[in-house]
């Protein structure tokens, strides 16, 4: 595992408001406990009403949000993971363009409801981002200019609580992981509600080491 710095968390976190997030899309598929499929959606983040946006960027910022090397821990990639047709070529494919591709989604609910151990009905949401780092001059004041463009994806897994209505994230991941205001997307930043009981075959899922 490393160490992830709560700052950059933050800074994400900070931007995830209906006024200033930069989210472009969100897709997900509902899920019963035996991990099949219930229905699927993928739409652009902005046609959603301001109440559904509001409502999913919570979600969202479940993941970034929580505790920092507790409940949010950071991991490199296997060398299993890296290889072609391995699951870090997928998230790499679902990030680059933007959840736009249908069959790449649905390989990957598939995989989720695959490994996943549930006793209940759940949500797989992800959703996709695009941010300008702002460049930071030595008095750490901000400038206008972009530093670099972070794509990154969120995936949320949530208890389905009522009729196609998801409680917050059980787990979930950021990938890549945000380092030092960068991306670097050789590890991941993965989501554990319950630090005492992880969902360990997410970690089996996403190949880590």
């Amino acid at each position: 595992m490393i160490k992830i710095d709560r700052e950059d968390m933050l800074e994400l976190t900070r931007r995830m408001t209906a006024s200033r997030s930069s989210m472009t899309r969100i897709a997900g598929s509902y899920m019963d406990a035996e991990g099949y499929s219930d229905g699927t959606f993928n739409t652009n983040f902005f046609k959603l009403s301001a109440a559904e946006r509001t409502k999913n960027l919570a979600i969202a910022k479940a993941i970034p949000f929580s505790e920092t090397n507790h409940n949010l821990k950071g991991y490199q990639f296997s060398k299993e993971a890296l290889k072609p047709g391995g699951i870090w070529q997928l998230l790499m494919a679902m990030k680059n363009c933007g959840l736009k591709n249908d069959a790449l989604m649905e390989t990957f609910y598939e995989l989720v409801g695959e490994y996943y151990e549930s006793d209940h009905d759940y949500a797989v949401f992800v959703f996709h981002d695009r941010y300008d780092v702002p460049v930071k001059a030595a008095d750490h004041e901000r400038l206008w200019e972009s530093e670099e463009m972070f794509e990154y994806i969120i995936c949320a897994i949530c208890p389905l609580t009522g009729s196609y209505e998801p409680g917050k994230p059980e787990c979930g991941f950021l990938f890549p992981a945000f380092m030092n205001r960068s991306g670097d997307e050789h590890f991941i930043n993965v989501f554990q509600a319950d630090e005492k009981q992880p969902h360990m075959e997410l970690l089996k899922l996403l190949e880590l080491s």
